[in-house]
Parts: structure tokens; C-alpha cells; sequence
């Protein structure tokens, strides 16, 4: 059968509204890789409406993208080759269903922004603790859909560990109901677990119960310039030692990444400008520590050692805002510098500081290229991407860039790292899966696929080549 045939069905069972022609809205993605394609696209505002499309589909054997607010970056939510999808937008499936402040749960559906079940935790005294870049955009579907990580998984984990149910509907049109709010559950096989990170291959989120956190009495927020990745892990082990489960953020920042916002973004302001190296240092404070007295000891006791050359404390709420504008604005700069080849990896810690220089070693080899190194180091997950040198266009090493992403990749994972930390698969690395992971637990992902969406509806292409 036909996406026709699928749309005769559609429109019989769904009321007005739900189906709509293609808009380009729904078929682009942040980076431009890829351009989707959609014979159709629905916006449901139920589950029960999300599975009468998936058994129509089903029945058609037409594939499905299901689409959240399209901020992913590795070409999961849009389709670009292959008979023309049905996209499934869960945009109209925005709502905050329960909030339970006693239990710290809240239940959110698919299409809520992760900046509204922030502001509804923030409402209820609490917080929702996971915090990426494009929150005011990404859903709570997508976000659990590609287990997203950002610049708080050091304290509170990625996506999966927040998420304590889920609602969702499987490829044959069926619909799982548990939202549960326990954080005990041992009855067998953790569907949810399957479908978070799933990238909609397995299934279509449509709801799920989320862990909230009280709100922190006061937070400590600090810039510090290091002189190199293996003084910033030592530093982060002290500042752990000292704050045992109150480190919230600790990001590194490369001289590099700060010489792109002076040359693209001068009006960011820099309190460590030149530093070779720099940390964004972030504590949850108890009642009655403020920020001085906690950081005052640790920088001490870090200056004294070497770990620390310079450092800046911020005062106010506003002056933590600069230091996380800053941090923040370091993708917006590489885009606007124009990266080469640009790679979302993880490593265990200790190998972090031999791996920066034994890559920067490699790629000096191959040619004349800068390194921005960022990213979240108290988890090991960098942003490690590649740029032209100075004077030069991305264009200049169209050849030479699927080389300089193997080779990194290679040296990653010959070091027990991953290549996708936590952008998620997707279409882009679909291959790199295909060739680096395990064989046994390839051929697992494969026959949980075959034995979900035996018809191979569920997003087509996506993780599984």
C-alpha cells in the first residue's frame, strides 16, 4: 500500500486538522546536512490519535519520522532519501499533564518544551534539572528520544536517568501506558529504557513522568583559568573530594574557543581573556554557605598546588549569567568560523588529557587546521571540532574532512570512548555504528528492531543502517 492509501484511512478516523500538507518547517535540521522529505505530515493532540496514525501506517507500510522541535543534530528527525514518509509532529502535545511537588514528579507530554517543564518545576518550588542550549525549542519527546545530556549530567545524569515513565506507542499502533512515578519498578524488561535513546526507531513517546530536584538554598559559580586538561581533571577531583555531590557543571574551554568569540562575537565578555585554558566551575549550595566561603578554600588550596592560575568568582546572578553567556555562545562562534569537521565524544577521564594532545599531534599532520576542545569534562564528553586555519574557508578541506572525522573517531575509540556522547546516532552516524560497535550487541539492537517494527516503519535509516 501507498502513503494514499494511508491518507484515506487518516482522514476517516482523525478529526480536522490533524493532517496537513508538508511545510519546510518540518523537514530541515539545525545544520543544514540534510534536506527531509514528507508525503504528509500530522500534528496529533492525543496518544490516542498518535496511534490511530501509526496503525494506519502500519497497515500501509509507510514509514514514520516522528519529529519533536527538530534541534537534534545528527539528522534523526528528517528522512531524505526513500519513499516519502508520513512526519509526525508532536507540537500540538504540549502539555504539563500533573505536577506532584511532594514526590518531585511531574508528568510532561512529548511536544512540551524542556523550557516549560523547567518553568512548570520552577512554579511548583522545584527544578527540572537537565539544561541543554536549545531548551527553549527541543521537546521532551526528542529530548528523551535521543537521551540528551548538556552542561548538568555530572550532578543529575542524562535524560534517561531523569525520566521515571513513560507513555508511547509502539510500531503497531498499540499504546504503552506507564507513567509510572516509582523509583522502584523490577518487573521485567525496562521498555522505557529502550525507547529513551531510541530516536524514535522503536517507537513514538507521547508523555512521560519526569524526576524534579529541590531547588538549591544558593549556587557558586566560577571562572577559572588552568594551565591544561590534566591540571582541569585534577581540579575537578579536588573540587569533588571537597563537595561531594554538590558539583553541578564543570566545563572546559579552550584558548581557542575564546579567541573565536573575540574574532566573531567581541561584545561577549571575557573575565579570563587569553587564559590557555579555562574551567566554568558550578557548586549547589546547602543553607548558610554562601559563594565566597565555599570557592575560598578550594581556590586556595588550588592556586597553592598549581591546578589554578587565575580565577574570577561571580557575585551576583547576573555576573554567573556572563560566565554562562560565554560558554553558552561557543557553538554560535565556531558556526560563524566555519567548522571543518566537528565530533561529540566521550572518554574515560584519565585518557581525556593524552588524547587532546596525541589528536592535536595527529591532525597538525594531516594540515594546517585550529582545534576548538570544549565541552562537559566532568562527564568526559567533548565537543572536539575542527576548523580551517586562520585565513582559510571550510571549503578549502571539503577532501580532506570525512579523513579528519575517521581519524578522530578511530583514535576514540581505540581509547574505550564513544563517538556519540550525547547527540545521539541518527543518520549521520549510522555507518560509524555499523563499522566501530560491538558485533553481539549490534545484531541485540537488531532483533529488538526486527521484533518491535518487524515492517521497518519506524523512522527508516535512523541508528540501525
Amino acid at each position: 500500500m501507498s502513503l494514499v492509501a494511508a491518507d484515506e484511512r487518516l482522514a476517516a478516523c482523525l478529526p480536522a486538522g490533524v493532517l496537513r500538507p508538508p511545510e519546510d518547517r518540518y523537514l530541515d535540521e539545525p545544520r543544514g546536512r540534510y534536506r527531509g522529505q514528507a508525503g504528509l505530515v500530522a500534528a496529533p493532540r492525543s496518544v490516542d490519535e498518535v496511534a490511530a496514525i501509526v496503525r494506519a501506517c502500519a497497515a500501509a507500510r509507510v514509514a514514520i519520522v516522528p519529529r519533536g522541535g527538530g534541534t537534534g543534530l545528527v539528522g534523526g528527525s528528517v528522512m531524505p532519501a526513500g519513499p516519502a514518509p508520513l512526519v509526525l509532529s508532536l507540537e500540538r502535545m504540549a502539555a504539563v499533564r500533573a505536577v506532584w511537588p511532594e514526590e518531585d514528579v511531574l508528568v510532561a507530554e512529548a511536544g512540551c518544551t524542556l523550557a516549560a517543564a523547567q518553568d512548570a518545576a520552577q512554579q511548583a518550588g522545584r527544578m527540572f534539572p537537565l539544561s541543554i542550549a536549545s531548551q527553549g525549542t527541543a521537546q521532551i519527546g526528542g529530548v528523551l528520544a535521543a537521551n540528551a545530556g548538556g552542561t548538568a549530567v555530572l550532578r543529575w545524569g542524562n535524560a534517561r536517568a531523569l525520566c521515571l515513565g513513560i507513555e508511547a506507542v509502539l510500531p503497531d499502533g498499540s499504546i504503552l501506558r506507564e507513567l509510572r512515578r516509582l523509583r522502584k519498578d523490577n518487573t521485567g524488561y525496562s521498555l522505557r529504557d529502550l525507547l529513551i535513546g531510541g530516536e524514535g526507531t522503536l517507537g513514538i513517546i507521547t508523555a512521560a513522568s519526569l524526576r524534579m530536584a529541590p531547588l538549591p538554598a544558593g549556587i557558586a559559580t566560577a571562572m577559572l583559568a588552568v594551565p591544561g586538561p590534566a591540571e582541569a581533571l585534577a581540579l575537578l577531583a579536588l573540587a569533588q573530594g571537597r563537595f561531594a555531590g554538590c558539583v553541578t557543571t564543570f566545563e572546559l574551554i579552550s584558548g581557542v574557543g575564546l579567541d573565536f568569540l573575540a574574532e566573531t562575537l567581541p561584545a561577549i565578555r571575557q573575565p579570563l581573556p587569553g587564559a590557555p585554558w579555562s574551567v566554568l566551575l558550578e557548586l549547589s549550595l546547602p543553607e548558610g554557605l554562601g559563594p565566597d566561603e565555599a570557592l575560598t578554600g578550594l581556590l586556595e588550596q588550588a592556586m597553592g598546588t598549581g591546578l589554578v592560575t587565575d580565577g574570577a568568582v561571580a557575585q551576583s546572578g547576573a555576573q554567573a549569567g556572563e560566565f554562562w553567556s560565554l560558554r553558552e555562545h561557543l557553538p554560535e562562534a565556531n558556526r560563524r568560523i566555519g567548522v571543518v569537521s566537528s565530533h561529540d565524544i566521550s572518554l574515560p577521564l584519565s585518557e581525556i588529557p593524552r588524547f587532546i594532545e596525541d589528536a592535536g599531534a595527529m591532525l597538525a599532520g594531516m594540515g594546517d587546521m585550529r582545534v576548538n576542545c570544549f565541552g562537559h569534562l566532568g562527564d568526559g564528553n567533548l565537543h572536539y571540532n575542527v576548523f580551517p586555519a586562520a585565513g582559510r574557508r571550510r571549503e578549502d578541506y571539503d577532501a580532506l574532512r570525512p579523513r579528519v572525522q575517521e581519524a578522530v573517531h578511530q583514535m576514540v575509540v581505540d581509547r574505550g570512548g564513544s563517538f556519540s556522547a550525547e547527540h545521539g546516532v541518527g543518520r549521520l552516524k549510522a555507518a560509524d555504528l555499523a563499522r566501530w560497535g560491538d558485533p553481539a550487541r549490534l545484531a541485540a539492537m537488531r532483533a529488538i528492531k526486527a521484533a518491535l517494527d518487524p515492517s521497518g516503519i519506524m523512522n527508516p535509516g535512523a541508528v540501525l543502517a
